[in-house]
């Protein structure tokens, strides 16, 4: 695999890949594994609109012709006027632990001020996700907090990291 990120738009022969890292427990990994769902949630979503809409979307990284997973974003209203992104990334198992997932994050937020006029981009994760806590410092983004019980997976109620980027924070 080269070093090289890039991200490009949702073919219809991802699909499979999008199912394997959201239902497989071997390919989706620990942390984003929670349980069968919607079996057809991701074609229905690409019959739709490609996986790209005004309220968010799904992108593809890859290296060269190798796909390396995906990363999404979902509008989130803040006040009457405004909202934020909340961006979320899934990395096949062998491209994990070599910055492809910081380059990805760093990469979609930086799209995502370029062509919408949000101030801010936000990412969760879960207090045990050491790795992705790791991708997104160096991506960029702040931890910002601790959300107590929010996520449920595996039997158990887990804590969450709040992680935030802002236009002021992008270098110039």
């Amino acid at each position: 695999m080269g070093d090289h990120v890039a991200l490009r738009p949702v073919r219809e022969d991802d699909l499979p890949l999008l199912e394997g890292l959201t239902w497989d427990p071997e390919t989706a990994g620990e942390f984003a594994q929670f349980g069968w769902f919607d079996p057809g949630l991701w074609r229905r979503r690409w019959a739709a609109n490609e996986m790209i809409g005004a309220d968010g979307g799904v992108l593809m990284a890859a290296s060269g012709e190798v796909t390396l997973g995906f990363v999404n974003w979902r509008r989130q209203p803040c006040t009457p006027a405004a909202y934020y992104w909340e961006i979320g990334i899934a990395i096949v198992p062998q491209a994990r632990g070599r910055g492809h997932g910081t380059e990805a994050q760093r990469l979609l937020a930086r799209y995502l001020f370029a062509n919408t006029p949000v101030n801010r981009v936000e990412a969760r994760t879960e207090t045990g996700n050491i790795a992705e806590q790791r991708a997104l410092e160096k991506a960029g983004f702040a931890r910002e907090g601790v959300v107590r019980g929010c996520g449920w997976r595996d039997g158990a109620w887990r804590d969450g990291l709040i992680y935030g980027l802002i236009r002021a924070d992008l270098p110039s």
